[in-house]
Formats: structure tokens, sequence, C-alpha cells
């Protein structure tokens, strides 16, 4: 009877050679094609190739190559393109970071790829695809290359040097002048022996390269600096894989370890990736380490044109460049023998991808610089509680900072009690007495001001006085933002949608409308009627964005701004010498986001934003305006007390068995249906109970939900979610997976998200 059930035979082939590709296309998993004889030997992991799905023609990355039995479906490759490779180390990392975050592999591949690649196929076979930049003036640098002839006899520094040359093939002049003390003239007579050539190459096009920078001295380090220094470059040499957490003051010099570190892995021949959290950051940085490195850095984010990344990406990939600085996407750089990471302002939560692959770039630095035996520096002044705790359960070694460099001060802080004192002026109790004042002392030394509110528009909310009807978006369940130099329109600021004004309410038809709420466009006018003779900017996402930040900041830097208003973007490292007064217009808005890091956010703001005070060679002062004074996050960042803050709070989370004593995962739901939302969120909740019920003793799973997301529609789509939570990482991992095979049985009009360790919970 068994004979009964063979199979036919089959003209495929028992056994082939087959390529797992990974196709730009969110499927779970690579897909298997045949290699034709014909481009055996060109297909390779890491290369690119020509491939179908259906109809339609893709560009894929090969992840492996291997003989097995062809899938009965399996189609051959058509041909293998040339230009861009993945180096194999990076093509693991990227595996790896697929499988923790259940990330399409197809997806993750395209973060590492160059924007020549996010093309369709007929488009990226012609590499000439991008023209130059315009308006950007080319300059040249110069390169020593190598010769074939044999030297001669050579004297002093000159055989090291020749010796450098050939072990890397070809290198920018500048990059021997920070290598070997008079190299230019060393260079000079290796070129008069024949033994190097000198090329003049086009520098990068990047408009952060196109002007001249003048060569730093490095200033004499402090001790905690030393001590720092010297335990990284120590971790360095062992190549044996280390997290440090670098916790300094604002203004210790956490940037001066950065560069002595970095020049310590140049030394050792080793690269370096620093992210940071805001592209508003990467001028400043870049400046500084074009400074002392010359033009020997690639700048990756995304406020880069096609050709800038792709130029900087083939310099990285050729080994022409050894440092890569930007924002998140700067972790996926090409770099060669990568030794050291680098995360500044490592608590930042714009290191979490919110959208597509879900990854958080600090955790996965810390990741990829242990595959390569390397370093990862995570630096913070308010250093997050899951890097905090990794410091203190022996998982990562903390360095300290405890003072300002050059012996400057902190900044004094005052809370000022907006229960009690009264509005100045102006007449908005949000601009009290206190903080008029201070600006008036301010504006009448002829320093700087910061005045941070962390809320965009001229009316946060638009309200009938008639029936109380607030004016909300109809496509989302949040209300409408007013801003008024943008025509008058009130904007939502998830979806984009606009209206005008109403002249009366919709509702009941009322023509008394109210203007609720203070936004920086409001604060900006307020203080243009208070303060006639002040030079006033703003920086917000609605006058500035990418390079255009660095304009208003260039404006602070060279006095031609007396106040910045502005919204978070103002907290970030910013190095603002001239200003002496920061003022908080409302501590208390970000304590009311419904998040259990609500207190941390509230927290790593005050201090950071506080920061930008007193960095100059006058002393600073901070004014927080609350109504909730003895909140323990405003008291803490008061005091600039940050190990008090990271006591209470790891105090609390360990009561309440939330991160970093548990993980977290969060599966979000949206249907264009109420009622199907609903019932999806439903399946999947009872795919992670049934994993629950299964699990023996040890760590508890929990699974809550499901329930409305904090804003339960967004551009017409019901918001629904189920949170998973275990102190077990494997149970978590067991439970996400049973989420994402419920998947298949929910209809295609819902859309599902599966998020590990999410950082926001909105």
């Amino acid at each position: 009877m068994a004979g009964a059930f063979r199979e036919a035979p089959s003209d495929r082939p028992a056994e082939a050679r087959l390529a797992d590709v990974a196709l730009p296309i969110p499927l779970p998993r690579p897909l298997s094609y045949l290699v034709p004889d014909a481009l055996e030997g060109q297909v390779v992991a890491g290369r690119r190739v020509l491939c179908t799905v259906g109809a339609r023609r893709v560009v894929g990355v090969v992840l492996g190559v291997r003989v097995g039995e062809p899938p009965s479906a399996a189609k051959p490759l058509i041909s293998v393109l040339e230009g861009v490779t993945l180096p194999d180390d990076l093509l693991s990392f990227l595996t790896k970071l697929s499988s923790y975050y259940l990330a399409p592999i197809g997806e993750v591949i395209k973060l590492a790829l160059p924007p020549v690649d996010r093309e369709e196929a007929r488009a990226v076979e012609d590499l000439t695809l991008f023209s130059s930049a315009k308006g950007i003036a080319p300059r040249k640098i110069q390169w020593v290359v190598p010769t074939d002839v044999v030297e001669a006899s050579l004297k002093g520094g000159a055989p090291r040097v020749l010796a450098y040359v050939r072990a890397h093939g070809a290198l920018p002049l500048s990059r021997l002048e920070d290598q070997f003390g008079g190299a230019r003239a060393t260079v000079k007579r290796l070129r008069e022996l024949g033994l190097v050539t000198i090329e003049d190459r086009e520098a990068p096009r990047d408009a952060y390269f196109a002007a001249p920078v003048e060569r730093d001295v490095a200033l004499e380090p402090t001790e905690p600096q030393k001590a720092a220094m010297t335990a990284l470059a120590e971790a360095l040499e062992r190549r044996e894989g280390a997290t440090f957490l670098l916790h300094g003051v604002t203004g210790s010099g956490k940037t001066e370890v950065y560069l002595r570190t970095i020049a310590e892995a140049k030394r050792l021949r080793r690269g370096t990736i620093m992210l940071v959290p805001e592209i508003a950051l990467t001028p400043q940085l870049v400046g500084r380490f074009r400074a002392r490195f010359g033009d020997d850095v690639a700048v990756l984010h995304s406020a880069l044109t096609p050709r800038e990344r792709f130029d900087m990406w083939k310099r990285l990939r050729a080994g022409e460049v050894d440092v890569a600085i930007g924002a998140r996407s700067a972790l996926f750089a090409p770099i060669r023998d990568l030794g050291l990471v680098i995360v500044d302002e490592e608590h930042d939560p714009s290191f979490k991808q919110e959208e597509g692959v879900r990854y958080n770039a600090r955790d996965m630095a810390i990741l990829r610089a242990h595959m390569h035996g390397g370093v990862c520096v995570l630096g913070s002044a308010t250093p997050s509680l899951e890097t905090e705790h990794l410091a203190r359960t022996g998982k990562a070694v903390k360095l300290r900072l405890p003072d300002r460099a050059r012996a400057r001060s902190m900044p004094s802080v005052e809370i000022v009690d907006l229960r009690r004192i009264g509005a100045g002026p102006t007449g908005d109790r949000r601009l009290s007495i206190v903080l008029h004042r201070a600006i008036e002392q301010t504006l009448g030394a002829k320093e700087q001001a910061i005045l941070f509110l962390n809320r965009r528009g001229f009316a946060p909310s638009i309200r009938c006085e008639g029936c109380g009807e607030l004016a909300s978006c109809p496509h989302c369940t949040v209300a409408l933002t007013l801003h008024k130099k943008r025509g008058g329109s009130m904007r939502c600021h998830w979806c984009d949608h606009e209206a005008p004004l109403p002249t009366q309410c919709k509702k009941c038809g009322c023509d008394r409308i109210a203007l609720e709420g203070l936004g920086t466009e409001k604060l900006e006018d307020t203080l243009k009627s208070a303060f006639p003779d002040a030079r006033i900017a703003r920086l917000d996402r609605d006058v500035a964005s990418g390079k255009d930040v660095e304009k208003v900041l260039d404006r602070v830097r060279a006095r031609e701004v007396d106040i910045l208003v502005g919204t978070q973007m103002v907290t970030k490292g910013h190095d603002l010498p001239h200003v002496t007064l920061v003022g908080v217009i409302n501590a208390d808005a970000a304590l009311s986001i419904p998040d259990f890091r609500a207190s941390e956010r509230a927290f790593q703001l005050l201090v950071q934003v506080a920061g930008r005070a007193g960095r100059g060679d006058a002393p600073g002062r901070v004014l927080v305006q609350t109504y909730d004074p003895d909140h323990h996050a405003i008291r803490f960042a008061a005091d600039h007390d940050v190990g008090g803050f990271l006591e209470r709070e790891l105090r609390d989370r360990r009561e309440l068995s939330y991160p970093p004593f548990s993980r977290m995962a969060l599966a979000r739901v949206d249907s264009l249906d109420e009622r199907e939302a609903q019932e999806a969120t439903q399946i999947l909740a009872r795919a992670a109970r049934a994993v629950a019920r299964g699990l023996g003793e040890g760590p508890v799973l929990t699974v809550l939900g499901p329930t409305p997301a904090p804003i339960a529609r967004v551009r017409n789509r019901y918001r629904f979610r189920v949170m998973l939570r275990s102190a077990s990482r494997e149970q978590l991992r067991q439970a996400a997976l049973a989420i994402h095979a419920a998947t298949a049985q929910l209809p295609r009009t819902v859309r599902v998200a599966i998020d590990v360790d999410p950082v926001g919970l909105l």
C-alpha cells in the first residue's frame, strides 16, 4: 500500500545550487532561487542579484549559497549586479537584528543599502543616474598612492610611513599627518624616490565639507577624562568586546573623550561609528571632527541627497574613510574592521525607529560592537534607566565625568511655583514675573536666553466658549493646533490635516471661539511685544529641519539672536557659550503623558535644557516654571541630582516590574473598521495567553489587553494593542512569535506591527 503514495518522477534535480535572497518586500523569510551555471562563482553572500517575484523584476541581496533540493516553484536568478556588495560582517549583524525584532529580512537589508539600491532594478544597473550635486563647488584633497618601485635605503620615519601607506593601499595625506609627525616632508621625499604618487581626488560633496576648517589643538584633559580615555584605550587593545557608560554632566568634555578614543582606534587601524540623536547635532560634531581628523570622516543621515549618501557609502566601503558620523541609520555604515561604536546622548528616544523596522540603535550598537570584538561607548549626562541597569548588573562599565571641563560651575536652578507666582507685564501666567525680570536682566547684560516650551504652533487647542466643543481632527482622536504663521490654519500633528480657523462653532453656532494653551509661535509673538528691542528666533520643526537647524544655531553663536524660543530641539547637546539664562515655560507638560517613562523623560529634558546655560565664562541661571514643584523629577533636576533620580526611579520600576526589570513587546493593530480591529486584537491576545498557560515555573509572562491605544484613531484607522511583559527574554519571544504566527488568521484589511522593546507607548 505504501507504494501507492509515491510521487511521480520529477524532471527537477534532486539537488541544485540555491541562493537564499532577501528581497525589498515584507516577506517573513528569504526566497530561494536557482543559481544558473553561468553565474556560478559570481553569486556570493552580500552580492546584489536581479530576480523575479511574479511578473516583477526586483533587486535582492544574497544571504547565502547552498546545495539542496530546490523548491517546486524555484526560479533561476537573472543576473548579478556589480558596484555594491554588503560585507559579510554587516550581513551577519543585519540577520541578527531581523531575528530579534521579528522584522522581514528584506526590510532590514534595505536599511544598509545605499540609495542607489532603493530604486527599481532597471534603474540601479546604471550608477550614472546620479548627477553631480548642484550648488557645491568641487574641492580636491591630496591622496598618497604607493607604487611598485622597490625602495632604496630609507632613513628616519620614512620606512614606517611607506609601510603604512602600502598596508592601506592609498590614504589621504591628512590622515598621514595625523598619524606621523612631519608626514608631509616625508611623503615629498618618497615621491621624489618614485615610491609614492600624489593624486588630487574630489572631496566629498556633502555641504558639511564645503568650507575648510582649521586644525584644533587638543586641550589638556582633566583627571576624570584621562581615566576614561585610559579605560577605553585598554579595552580597544584587548579586542574582546566591552560596553561602557560614559556618564558626564553637561559640559564635562565627553566629546573630547570621544575624539581621543577615536584617535586610539585609528592608531590600531580600526574603524569607528558615532551616532547622534538629531541631525541638528551633526554639523557641530562634523566641524570638531574635521578640525581634529581632517576630511577623513563620513557623514550619514537622512538630510543628505542620494548622491551625497552614495558617495559617503562608497568611501566607507572602500576603506578610504574609517569614521562615520550620523543619526540612527549610520549604525549600518559599512566600516572596515569596526572597533568602536559611540552613542552620544544614548538616553534619547529618537534612537528608536518607530515605523517600519522598529529597532533601537542604542541596543543594536552594543550588539554590533561586540560582534567585532569592539568597544561600545554610551554617553549621556542623564543615562537611561536601561543603561544604568546594565552598569549596575556588571554588563557595562561606568566611567564618570563629575564636573564641567575648564572649571566652570553648573548653573543655579530655581523652581518657580506657578500656583503662587503671578504673571509678568504680559499678563500671561506662563511668562511669570520672575522669568520676565530675569529676561530683562539677561538682555541688559548683553547675554542670551533660551526659553523651552515643548509645544509647537500658536495655540494647542481651540474651544467653543458656548458649548465647550473642542476642535478635533476628523481623522484622528486629537485636538487641532492653530498655526498662525501658516495662514491661520488649524493642523493635526498626526496626519497633517489642515482646516481654517472657524468664525463660529459648527455644533452650536456660537461665535465665541477661544484659543487655549501656549505654543512656541504664540510665545515668540508675546516676547516680541514684551521686549521690542530684542532679537528673537524660534527653533522648532515648523521653521527648521535638517540642515536649516544649523542656520538658526549659527545665528545664535554669532550673537545675532538675544532670545531663542524652541521645543526639545534646543535641549540637545548644542554648545552656545553666551547663553546664561534658560527658562522652562511649563515643566509639567512631559509629566502628563500616559507612559511609565514620563518621569524619566521629563527629568532628562529638564537636565539637558538646563545644561545649555553657563557654558561660557559667565555663570548660568535656570528657571523652571511648574504647577507641581514637589514632583520628584523636577526636584532632582533642580538639584542636578542624577544619581538620586535614578535610585528613586529604579526603585519604582522594580516594584511595578517595569523595564529594565522586565522586557516588553507591543502588538499594535489598526483597521478602518473599529470592530474588525478589536476582534483581530482579541485573536492575537488569545495566541499570547495560550503561550503563557503552557509555560512552566519561572518568570511570569503577563499579557495585557486588548485595549484601545491612547490615541484611539489615526488617519481614520482604529487602533488597539496587546502588551507582553516578562522578566524572561525567551518567554517574551515565544509569545511574540505566537502573535506573529496568528497574524496569518487576520483579514488583509488589518495591519499589525510588533514592537519589541517599545520606547513610546502611544
